[in-house]
């Protein structure tokens, strides 16, 4: 099987260690040469020790969950004839505390939005069809406990048709 890889680097660059304040930013360096700015969420280390502008795992993992069904209902879409021309997706994820207190990734909610075109547009069914088979075929979403949810937009009559 496939390994897929990322290096992570962090440097302390000569702050004080123990005293906790020092940064969260670092690098997340993926194979095909892409270096990615991050850092721990604003929401759990205050800034000036993290970076908002830096993606921070949470977000990581929503866009990686994102990211799968996209992919995934790109590919069913095409294998069923249907002609997507744009995909939009405001995914969000809620973090909780579980039954011992610590915080987890409790839901993650994608909310994709799907023009077609083409001779045929999917009905409502098709679309929640195609999106539970993009759910269940999605590695990701089938390795993690999270409640991952799919709220897709509807289809409109007549949209995208050309």
């Amino acid at each position: 099987m496939p390994k897929h890889t990322a290096l992570v680097e962090w440097t302390r660059d000569g702050a004080v260690f123990t005293d906790n304040r020092y940064s969260r930013e670092h690098r997340w360096r993926f194979d095909g040469g892409v270096e990615v700015p991050a850092s721990a969420s604003p929401h759990v280390v205050r800034a000036p020790m993290s970076v908002a502008e830096a993606v921070d795992p949470e977000e990581a993992f929503v866009a990686s969950l994102a990211s799968c069904h996209l992919l995934w209902f790109l590919s069913i879409a095409a294998a069923r004839g249907f002609v997507v021309d744009g995909y939009r997706d405001e995914a969000e994820g809620v973090l909780a505390q579980d039954e011992e207190g610590e915080m987890w990734m409790r839901t993650v909610t994608l909310r994709p939005a799907t023009t077609f075109s083409g001779p045929r547009l999917p009905t409502q069914e098709e679309l929640e069809a195609m999106h539970d088979e993009a759910h269940e075929r999605c590695f990701l979403a089938r390795s993690v406990r999270t409640k991952v949810l799919c709220e897709a937009a509807t289809v409109e009559p007549g949209a995208g048709k050309g």
